[in-house]
């Protein structure tokens, strides 16, 4: 099996949490979180990632409602995905992501306490969750 570098993104329209992961081990990290201005992603900082990365392929998460129907921000996400594939020309990837957010605060909190329960952290946490996610019904 070959190995797949990743990198997995939580979209928001404030922050972008960013997550990187392979496949051999199915394992991902939190890696930062990326600023949005007015909704725009700041592609300059993607593009950075990428250039450290150098991922295979990209996994974004898909904000649905917990009955499975489709929100704003759903179309948004959609719409990052797009412009990802169009400036990386690398597979894109949307991967469910109900719930990653109380995961990933879970998470936080059971390591650093409330210190932990920072914005860009848990959005960070919650990428990395959508990649293992992503990784985890791959197999």
């Amino acid at each position: 099996m070959k190995n797949i570098f990743l990198i997995g993104f939580d979209f928001g329209t404030e922050n972008i949490g960013v997550a990187i992961g392979q496949t051999i081990t199915c394992t991902s990290k939190p890696l930062s979180c990326i600023k949005s201005i007015r909704g725009i992603p700041n592609w300059k900082k993607i593009s950075e990632i990428f250039q450290i990365w150098h991922p295979n392929a990209i996994v974004v998460g898909l904000p649905l409602n917990m009955d499975g129907s489709t929100q704003k921000i759903t179309i948004y996400a959609k719409k990052f995905a797009q412009e990802l594939r169009k400036k990386f020309i690398i597979p894109v990837n949307m991967q469910d992501e109900r719930l990653t957010t109380i995961e990933a605060k879970s998470i936080l909190f059971n390591v650093q306490g409330y210190r932990g329960l920072k914005k860009k952290l848990i959005n960070s946490q919650s990428a990395a969750i959508i990649l293992n996610s992503w990784m985890q019904n791959m197999n």
